[in-house]
């Protein structure tokens, strides 16, 4: 089980985006996350009629290593670390460490 997935809200905890938060779009086999308009670069396209890309200067989003990133408590409003509890029923679900909130209903 991850404990960082699609969808879920981070916080970004060091780089030039600290403090930002965004969902995750993608998370990588390489320990890297996509997270939605946090680490935002400028590349340089070549035109290419035949594909109908017009070239100049894009911007877009790349991924960022999972140990970046905390996952995001609305309880605390600060990010968190992430534990995984065995339920009764045989299933692993989610909790937030700092208060014990369970994530995944």
């Amino acid at each position: 089980m991850h404990k960082i997935r699609k969808g879920d809200e981070v916080i970004v905890r060091v780089g030039k985006n600290r403090g930002q938060r965004g969902a995750v779009q993608q998370v990588y086999a390489d320990s890297r996350v996509l997270v939605d308009g946090i680490n935002v670069v400028k590349k340089h396209v070549r035109p290419n009629p035949q594909k109908g890309i017009s070239g100049g200067i894009v911007e877009e989003e790349r991924p960022i290593h999972i140990s970046n990133v905390a996952l995001y408590n609305p309880a605390t409003e600060k990010g968190d670390r992430v534990g995984v509890r065995h339920l009764d029923d045989g299933t692993k679900v989610r909790y937030f460490k700092a208060n014990g909130e369970v994530i995944d209903s």
